[in-house]
């Protein structure tokens, strides 16, 4: 299994993505890697291994790019020539850490979307209290969206809810200010309606934002616009949590005793509350895995991204989204 690697992504690249890179291959004896990027930047770091191939690339696509614009014309930035080598058959999948939009642009221009799947979904793993996590999409590939869109959104994240995190018949809920089927604007009730019709779904209606972390269900699916909020709201408020408990616990003496004792479970905790520790976000709906490793990235974080995106080309989940597609389901 081949996947390739923009390394130049990031805002540790690419000492933290080669890093993550050399743990994956350690301890997937099966994973060929191709590196885009500094050949010598990348030499820095890489432990040698003869299932890697660096291709050198000068240019970089910047956070601060126009990523339309960016992708048509860094042809041979790193990000571009790894979506370009899934496209042409060299890879499996790809990973990068870079300019989000820059991504989601590559993988719909280059890497193609699946017939029948009207909009791609960015779609990443989240923490519970249980820590099984659940799959959300939309988070930010589309502002809007329609009823029959969250609709390919439940198909897609059911898909990848089964064959890669090993969940039999995936809880399917639609995010909404209610539970009552009435509730909602016009997409969500459009959405319900449709969903309550799939009966190749496990569609088991509205859930509130509020029930999201005790894993009200294994699959959420809502529009980009308010995924996007949602998951930054849910980022923002556990490092404010975590800054406020950090400042709390050494506070005085008598805190800081406290603190020691506990150090071993907040740790815990924190991890629990990790979703990189879920690998990155999937762009679903494309014709090969594309996953996008969170900006801040370190080794472990993209090594889980790397993981994920080794699991899902090993599952084959985009033809079965094609598949599922092609069947009108």
């Amino acid at each position: 299994m081949k996947i390739a690697v923009d390394a130049m992504g990031g805002d540790h690249a690419p000492k933290e993505i080669i890093l993550g890179t050399n743990q994956a291959l350690a301890e997937i004896p099966e994973l060929e890697v191709l590196i885009f990027g500094d050949q010598e930047q990348i030499n820095q770091y890489l432990t040698p291994n003869s299932r890697v191939e660096i291709i050198h690339s000068d240019e970089v696509i910047l956070g601060t790019d126009e990523p339309v614009r960016a992708v048509r014309r860094k042809k041979q930035a790193s990000m571009v020539m790894m979506a370009q080598a899934v496209a042409d058959g060299k890879a499996e999948a790809c990973v990068s850490a870079g300019n989000t939009g820059a991504l989601m642009a590559a993988g719909l221009f280059i890497v193609g979307r699946i017939d029948g799947i009207q909009r791609p979904a960015l779609a990443p793993t989240l923490p519970t209290v249980d820590g099984k996590g659940f799959v959300m999409l939309d988070l930010g590939a589309n502002a809007d969206a329609k009823p029959e869109h969250l609709v390919q959104y439940a198909l897609m994240g059911s898909i990848y809810a089964e064959k890669v995190r090993g969940i039999s018949s995936p809880k399917v809920g639609l995010l909404n200010i209610g539970t009552e089927e009435k509730k909602g604007n016009e997409l969500t009730k459009g959405a319900f309606e449709l969903l309550s019709q799939q009966t190749d779904l496990h569609f088991i209606g509205n859930v509130e934002s509020r029930e999201l972390l005790n894993g009200a269900a294994d699959v959420i699916v809502t529009d980009g616009f308010t995924g996007n909020m949602v998951l930054k709201t849910l980022e923002g408020t556990a490092l404010s949590i975590f800054s406020m408990l950090k400042s709390s616990l050494t506070s005085s003496f008598k805190a800081k005793i406290g603190a020691g004792l506990l150090k071993d479970e907040l740790y815990k905790l924190k991890s629990k509350m990790d979703y990189t520790e879920y690998g990155g976000a999937g762009l679903f709906g494309l014709k090969a895995p594309v996953i996008k490793a969170h900006g801040s990235s370190n080794a472990h974080a993209f090594y889980n991204a790397l993981k994920q995106a080794y699991s899902m080309a090993q599952a084959n989940v985009p033809a079965m989204i094609q598949k599922a597609a092609a069947e009108g389901r």
